[in-house]
């Protein structure tokens, strides 16, 4: 074996030194989730900074000649190294919505010795540091500043975390510094305050500028205050109030009327004396809003339930059953995450499915107390790739498990355009049949589906006796509840699932339908049904909602989840004999009275043809849109020009359903884009076929539709992806009978030829199903909280919650979010 000194001067000119924006992977191995606490440590190259375990090492070297790798191992440091003493400090109440940080939720920081030293491939002879003193002075330099810079670099993973969310950085007021307080003679005593227009003694704010002691703002559920404060603020301008009770010699609540937000205010020991507080001697005597809210996001009832923190719970190891790290409010992605792996189409050799597979990683923790825990995975490349680009999913805050889901979904099927896809188990067709009551014919199309969403009636509770009523004996309990008084009881509504199934089942009234067949707008009604099955059945409870005020809020709510479903009596069956369809006419179109519309096919067309306006028309014709609902719209605080599209898109029909449109096409790319008509180009000189994005192109055609019918679909949607899917399963008929070239070839030269057009790649079978899983919620919205899993696996539910995976004892199968259901085979 040559001299370890001679192997490294041979390959020292591959050796680098980390340059400022060099990725320098050192905390997880590229092709698995090794890491240097694992067992074998984690090999980082010293010319391209990617790390590798123990077992893939060698390959990284074969492919690539790279001989020299920096090899990190790290150990948990002894409990007398970390000065706790005996036994392990408490933990620290959470001061601040956030996580990982100074007062944040506790995010477990591990405390490590690191060993560090240079190995040459193939032979894996080591270097040290002393060793490399004895070296000659170039190799001892260029491979001591590679060491040192490869561990000082941030690593990967860091600099995601540096995005991490938290709640609650309050600026500087600009209304501080300079502040005008009213020289009134007015003195604000240490205690005994009400409110000035209700009596009431809690949740009250002292206004900095004329004293004013008044009640703080009514909650979605009743509490809070009467709003006396913000009131004030409205008839006087005056902006700052401190919440009295939160006074401290450290500080206190300072909210800004005008700013709209919890502020600083660096003059408040200043503001306060002015009327006779002494800040110094305060002491607290009510929660902060950070502490509220924190109680509120933590309810005792939801949380312990969900987590069935109330039973012993006996931890799992193996194959399936591992557990994933959270990265910083990254349960939503874990939950979904562990439920798609249990999905065989998409169980897979990839990183992610190795590791919550393969059971390498699903061993206890050896942090001494917490046996529970598992070393698990920690998802960190993952997370970054799939959230890459999207404004939400690429922070750390935390988000929607359903979002996620369909996020991930829309990721599988613009990446699977040739072979597999693994979507497709979730993938059904819905119909929806309309019937005008006039007439009484009907109109039948068909869209795409992943997720049923089921709204909760929450008049058809069971138990609407007093106890759900009484609005003040609720708020007690949960005040009760908050302040860790475990005896107070717990009030839910409890829905029958029925009651949720029958938004499926039962016609929809539509009053202000315009019918082709009537030409006037009539009353229809509107039945859904699946026109497939799919192999996986997803149902969303729809527990976050508005309340009458648009503020938003989730329903506490108990719903009698079924073990097994029947879904065969929502079975599609098309047109029946001897029904009449509704002639394809389009409505008129929304102008204004002076001008007169002539499409180049006059008034005939299907309902969304782009051969119904010629480009020229557009320019000249503006849509008469409802001032009023517009209006209500932007008072909410959205863009205009998607005010402006929501109600043309659903016809002038109200601010609810153009409320509804609003929160489906949120994330759209041109939400807040200039409303474009259908059918018009998007900007003086284009062309119908310019700007059509080609990923889009591809999506639509790897659903197995031909590139001229992807085209036709993105033309009549202004080229948003999700609404030409919509178009192009409302389509089917036209589309099956263009008269358009495909594959070379006219419709008229293939004739007799060739099968019509395939429509979309959907499994159906028998619609029984039983539950295999449940994803569940604790919290007040999804943005913040807490998300857990249970999966059924060989007859035994078992809970994952991050790196914990339990035998679950008593599955809360009631209070689940998303519920995953498979075929059950006949």
């Amino acid at each position: 074996m040559a001299d370890v000194g001679e192997v490294l001067m041979s390959v020292l000119s591959t050796i680098r030194v980390p340059k400022p924006g060099d990725r320098v992977h050192k905390d997880e191995c590229a092709l698995s989730f090794s890491s240097p606490e694992t067992e074998g440590g984690l090999y980082v190259c010293m010319n391209t900074f990617l790390g590798f375990g123990s077992q893939y090492v060698g390959r990284h070297h074969a492919r690539s000649g790279q001989r020299a790798y920096l090899h990190i191992t790290r150990t948990r440091k002894k409990e007398d190294d970390n000065n706790s003493g005996s036994g392990h400090p408490p933990k620290k109440k959470p001061t601040r919505l956030a996580i990982g940080i100074e007062g944040g939720f506790d995010v477990e920081q591990e405390q490590y010795e690191e060993d560090v030293k240079v190995v040459i491939l193939p032979d894996r002879q080591e270097v040290t540091s002393d060793d490399l003193a004895t070296m000659p002075d170039v190799v001892k330099e260029r491979v001591s500043l590679s060491m040192a810079g490869i561990m000082a670099a941030d690593s990967v993973s860091h600099t995601l975390q540096v995005q991490q969310w938290d709640g609650e950085v309050r600026q500087e007021s600009r209304h501080a510094a300079d502040l005008k307080q009213l020289d009134n003679g007015l003195k604000i005593p240490p205690s005994g305050w009400r409110c000035e227009v209700c009596d009431l003694q809690e949740n009250l704010w002292m206004n900095l500028t004329d004293g004013k002691v008044l009640c703080g703002r009514r909650y979605f559920n009743g509490s809070g205050g009467n709003n006396h404060a913000l009131l004030h603020f409205q008839e006087t301008g005056y902006p700052l109030a401190v919440k009295l009770g939160t006074i401290t010699p450290d500080g206190a609540d300072v909210y800004s009327y005008d700013e709209d937000d919890m502020v600083l205010d660096s003059k408040l020991p200043e503001h306060l004396s002015h009327f006779g507080i002494d800040m110094m001697t305060m002491e607290k005597t009510e929660r902060t809003m950070t502490e509220l809210e924190i109680a509120v996001n933590q309810r005792v009832g939801e949380w312990e339930v969900i987590q069935e923190s109330g039973t012993t719970l006996r931890p799992l190891f193996g194959p399936g059953l591992t557990g994933m790290k959270n990265l910083g409010n990254s349960c939503y992605l874990n939950s979904v995450m562990q439920v798609l792996f249990t999905v065989p189409d998409f169980e897979s050799k990839a990183k992610l499915g190795h590791g919550l597979l393969s059971g390498e990683y699903s061993k206890p923790t050896p942090e001494p107390g917490d046996e529970n825990d598992q070393i698990g995975i920690a998802p960190r490349m993952f997370k970054a790739l799939v959230g890459r680009g999207h404004p939400e999913f690429s922070t750390n805050r935390q988000q929607d498990a359903q979002e996620f889901l369909l996020h991930f979904i829309n990721m599988v099927e613009r990446n699977c355009r040739s072979g597999s896809n693994p979507s497709e188990a979730f993938r059904y067709l819905v119909e929806e049949r309309i019937v005008c009551q006039q007439s009484q014919k009907a109109k039948y199309t068909q869209r795409v589906d992943y997720i049923v969403q089921l709204p909760v009636p929450m008049d058809q509770a069971t138990n609407t006796g007093e106890e759900l009523r009484c609005a003040k004996e609720l708020q007690e309990a949960e005040r009760r509840r908050e302040e860790g008084d475990t005896s107070a009881p717990t009030v839910r509504a409890q829905i029958p699932f029925t009651a949720c199934m029958a938004a499926l089942s039962e016609p929809e009234v539509l009053t202000d339908f315009w019918s082709s067949a009537v030409q006037a707008k009539t009353t229809a009604t509107k039945t859904t049904r699946f026109a497939s099955f799919p192999d996986h059945l997803v149902i969303q409870i729809k527990k976050f909602t508005f309340g009458l005020d648009w503020v938003p809020k989730k329903l506490d709510v108990s719903i009698d989840v079924p073990d097994t479903l029947d879904l065969s009596a929502l079975r599609a069956t098309g047109q029946q004999p001897g029904e009449e369809l509704l002639p394809e006419v389009a409505p008129p179109p929304l102008m204004t009275p002076d001008v007169e519309v002539k499409g180049i096919l006059g008034s005939h067309g299907n309902d969304e043809d782009d051969s119904l306006y010629s480009p020229l028309l557009c320019q000249s014709v503006s849509p008469v849109l409802d001032d009023s609902t517009v209006s209500q719209l932007c008072e909410m605080g959205f863009p205009l020009e998607a005010c402006r599209k929501a109600v043309y898109y659903t016809g002038n029909t109200g601010i609810d359903a153009a409320m509804n449109w609003i929160m489906s096409h949120m994330d759209d790319p041109d939400f807040s884009a200039p409303l474009v008509m259908p059918g018009c180009s998007s900007g003086p000189g284009t062309t119908p076929t310019e700007s059509l994005s080609e990923e889009h192109l591809a999506t639509i055609v790897s659903m197995g539709f031909s590139r001229d019918q992807a085209t036709r679909a993105l033309r009549a949607t202004s080229n948003v992806l999700d609404r030409a899917v919509d178009w192009i399963f409302s389509h089917l008929d036209d589309l099956e009978s263009m008269d358009v070239s495909e594959g070379g070839r006219s419709a008229a030269e293939s004739e007799g030829g060739r099968d019509p057009p395939p429509g979309p790649r959907v499994r159906d079978g028998p619609g029984k199903y039983e539950l295999f899983a449940f994803i569940s919620h604790m919290g007040t919205s999804t943005m913040c909280g807490h998300y857990v899993c249970h999966i059924k696996k060989d007859q035994q539910w078992v809970i994952f919650n991050d790196q914990k995976v339990c035998a679950s004892e008593k599955p809360p199968k009631d209070l689940g979010y998303l519920y995953f259901y498979r075929r059950v085979a006949e």
